[in-house]
């Protein structure tokens, strides 16, 4: 139990760092835009929605169906909301649980809670592989499968000792439930039953492989694997019905390998990563936030001197197993041996301490301790007896071949193409029986150095190694801190993904120039990213340089024609400069692309819903307004869980207000107020429609409301004013104009309509001045510079307003109230003497 605490001790404060660390990576789609974990989700959706948040049975759903950990996440954010604290330290309380389960299980297996035990679970505590898995939140989800691993394979080691069937049940339901939190915990069945044929009934592969066949007789062993085997396929069977029947489907970025034409490559580039997985667990000193893309480039032939690292591995790995095959078939034969040699006799029975296990060999022995002989020389299979303390180091070895490659294997491409190159997470689980194999290699080689001084330093190296293992864990405990320092950590692996991401982050921090060099670094190493081509856009556009930002959304369209948020902003930079036609064309392409095979359908659809909005307003300002509400309705129709409405219904009611259909608009102000109470725009449009339906006390209220929710907008005492002037307040009217463009005088629209209404309050020396704040804003614009000319003209400035009649008239030569203006500035100009430009230069179109 010391060495258990003392490893789970270890665990926690190699990562109690990291519960001051922030949202990283995938924790963002995995829960702050995961629907399934807000209060007003049915927590049932968990049950038909992948792990983050898509429908299963969707054609873009990665089809990873882990509700257990999904439920964990919920749990958090129903006891604090987004707060990232709560999430971390759940994960380092099961990387802690986690470590005691696996040192509680190397006891038995190393020689009870020794020095062998305690560097096995120590290895595990610090591996550096663990942080993404324990420092970054979604890899709970491998974590939670590993708890319950652990425990599906106590049970059964329980069953194999007592045989009691509640034990067997107990490891069934708990492998059910590993299954849940990740699908890779279904392997632990193969596991228990490579521990029961080779730790517990300590079999030679030849008698373990006899026995499967039926060939060796033994009940309690074919009904226990038996059981394995047929849960095991009932598990996997309702999960592949589960999901749809169909795998998921991955872009060629994130498994290069799988897209290649070539069987030669594929083949090469499939034997290669296990190795590169393999040296991660040896030699951890490259890790990274992301290894999709180039970060392992294809072995495309047989020069390629990679494959040189491909066949040591998997020479290694034969040896190991070689070792333990052969080795066994002598030790196994070979008389039976107690720690001194000799066998324990009484009254000429072998003895055993009574339960399935002897205590510590303090000799460290590996010999195997009575087996029973048949009549035929052979050992007999064991039906419950006693067993000796250890498994042979021979079994040992094969059971962490095991323990280390079975849960593997549904990340090898083996019977089906998996969505990542290489992932750190995956590995959790495989690691246990790497350490096991380490503690076990220590162990028998420490048997072999017979002198105080080798076996001293031997436990130095492995203090050591322990010990490097932990400084390299609290360094990338760093990294996982906060985004930023991991994606800086990843670009010496993978560049263009890090260079990308990092511009994400410094765009989000306002850093603008430096977000765009990062951007432009990534699309450097990698120019058909269709993401980074998009953020770059978005960048250029937030920036106003609207044509750089158009150039670069039609890039990532042509990078990935399904990428609907690009065909959104290229649509409303097209209708701001108005390409009304081509904005049209692009919102309709958008709305017509289907949702299959995409990597994330929820933003696709709010894309989508995003672009019929857009759609609609523009039919809506062309006066079409029938045609607006047809395409409010199909937004509707597409429109994602997670999508606010507030926006759509609310242009909905200013749509059958022009309709001249009072009822359906005040229904769809108020749909839009109930879908945010406080949505300003609806608070204004209900408030007008209000005032015509003649309820001004309540039209006033929504008025006075809109201005409290926020009192910096202009827009708002803009419309209050409006009201006002309707009412003949004309004093409190100005007032409002006033303020409207005040607080918002950079804003053409509020100051253009304060001008309006300080005119039409008789105020012409304020209107006067608010016409020429608007005519600065757009010097362009014919009816800021008519407006201007009109109210000098009332105010007696004949020259002035004759300038910006002129002015106006160059900009539109046919605009008729303005030469009539004109006309009439020039008789009273005239009538006083004043010298004029030219009194027929309208006539003559020269002006």
């Amino acid at each position: 139990m010391i060495t258990e605490l003392l490893c789970t001790a270890a665990a926690v404060c190699l990562y109690v760092n990291t519960l001051d660390a922030d949202f990283c990576y995938d924790d963002s789609r995995a829960i702050k835009t995961n629907q399934d974990l807000l209060p007003e989700t049915p927590w049932t959706n968990i049950l038909y929605d992948d792990f983050w948040g898509t429908l299963l049975s969707h054609s873009g759903s990665h089809k990873s169906f882990r509700p257990l950990c999904t439920l964990s996440f919920r749990l958090n954010y129903t006891l604090h909301g987004l707060r990232p604290w709560g999430y971390h330290l759940l994960n380092v309380a099961l990387h802690a649980l986690v470590t005691g389960l696996f040192t509680a299980v190397s006891r038995p297996l190393l020689g009870g809670g020794g020095p062998w035990c305690l560097l096995a679970g120590l290895l595990f505590a610090s591996h550096p592989i663990h942080t993404e898995a324990v420092a970054g939140v979604v890899g709970r989800a491998d974590v939670g499968a590993a708890l319950f691993f652990l425990l599906s394979l106590l049970c059964y080691a329980q069953h194999c000792q007592a045989r009691r069937w509640r034990w067997l049940l107990a490891s069934l339901w708990c492998a059910a439930a590993s299954m849940l939190w990740k699908e890779q915990g279904v392997t632990v069945l193969a596991v228990s039953a490579a521990y029961d044929l080779l730790v517990f009934q300590r079999l030679r592969l030849r008698q373990a492989v006899l026995l499967l066949l039926g060939k060796k007789k033994n009940v309690y062993v074919l009904l226990s694997v038996g059981s394995l085997a047929s849960w095991g396929a009932a598990l996997l069977s309702a999960r592949l019905y589960w999901m749809g029947n169909k795998p998921p489907h991955f872009s060629n970025s994130d498994n290069p390998a799988a897209d290649s034409p070539h069987l030669l490559t594929r083949t090469l580039t499939f034997l290669h990563l296990p190795a590169a997985n393999a040296w991660l667990l040896l030699c951890p000193d490259r890790l990274s936030f992301d290894w999709s893309m180039d970060t392992v480039p294809l072995v495309q032939s047989w020069a390629d001197w990679r494959n040189l690292h491909t066949v040591a591995f998997y020479l290694g790995f034969s040896l190991l197993a070689l070792f333990g095959i052969r080795s066994g078939s002598g030790s196994a034969a070979s008389k039976s041996k107690e720690t001194n040699g000799k066998l324990h006799v009484s009254n000429g029975k072998l003895m055993t301490n009574g339960n399935g296990y002897h205590g510590p060999d303090s000799n460290h022995n590996t010999e195997p301790g009575p087996v029973k002989v048949s009549l035929n020389g052979s050992p007999s299979l064991n039906h419950g007896a006693a067993k000796a303390s250890l498994p042979t180091t021979e079994n040992l070895v094969l059971f962490s071949l095991a323990a280390m490659t079975l849960p593997f294997i549904p990340a090898t491409n083996l019977f089906f193409y998996v969505g990542f190159v290489i992932a750190e997470r995956v590995l959790y689980i495989p690691s246990m029986g790497f350490c096991l194999l380490v503690a076990a290699g220590a162990r028998t080689l420490s048997v072999r150095l017979r002198t105080r001084g080798r076996r001293a330093i031997l436990l130095a190296l492995c203090v050591a190694l322990v010990l490097l293992n932990g400084a390299k864990t609290i360094q990338r405990n760093r990294d996982w801190s906060n985004e930023e320092n991991l994606y800086k950590s990843g670009i010496a692996a993978n560049p263009a993904k890090a260079w990308g991401n990092l511009g994400n982050v410094l765009k989000n921090q306002g850093k603008m120039a430096e977000a765009e060099r990062a951007y432009r670094k990534a699309l450097h190493h990698r120019g058909n990213m269709a993401d980074m081509l998009y953020n770059l856009g978005l960048l250029l556009q937030e920036n106003e340089r609207f044509s750089e930002a158009l150039r670069y959304y039609k890039m990532a369209i042509g990078s990935r024609p399904t990428l609907a948020s690009a065909y959104l902003n290229t649509g409303i930079i097209l209708m701001n400069q108005g390409s009304l036609d081509e904005a049209k064309r692009t919102f309709l392409t958008c709305a017509d692309i289907p949702d299959e095979n995409l990597k994330d359908p929820h933003a696709h659809k709010s894309s989508v819903t995003s672009c019929l909005y857009n759609l609609g307003k523009l039919l809506h300002e062309q006066g079409r307004h029938e045609e607006a509400l047809s395409v409010y309705k199909e937004a509707m129709q597409k429109m994602p869980r997670q999508f606010a409405p507030h926006s759509l219904f609310n242009m909905m009611g200013e749509a059958h207000m022009r309709l001249n259909r009072p009822e359906q608009a005040a229904h769809w102000y108020r749909e839009s107020l109930r879908s945010k109470p406080d949505h300003i725009p609806a608070h204004l449009t209900y408030g007008k429609l209000l005032s015509i339906l003649g309820q001004k006390t309540e039209a006033e209220k929504y008025y006075l409301r809109a201005i409290q929710l926020d009192p910096t907008k202009g827009n708002c005492y803009m419309h209050y004013g409006q009201f006002l002037l309707e009412q003949s307040r004309l004093a409190e009217a100005a007032e409002m104009a006033e303020r409207a463009a005040e607080l918002e005088s950079t804003e053409f629209d509020v100051v253009f309509n304060a001008a309006h209404m300080l005119r039409q309050a008789s105020l012409n020396e304020a209107a006067e001045r608010q016409y020429e704040r608007a005519a600065g804003l757009r010097p362009d614009y014919p009816a800021a510079l008519m407006n201007l000319g009109a109210i000098l003209h009332l105010n007696g400035r004949l020259a002035e307003a004759e300038a910006n009649y002129l002015r106006a008239l160059r900009l539109k030569p046919d605009d008729v109230i303005t030469q009539s203006n004109l006309r009439k500035l020039w008789n009273i100009m005239q009538r006083q003497g004043l010298r004029v430009q030219s009194e027929l230069g309208v006539q003559r179109g020269d002006l």
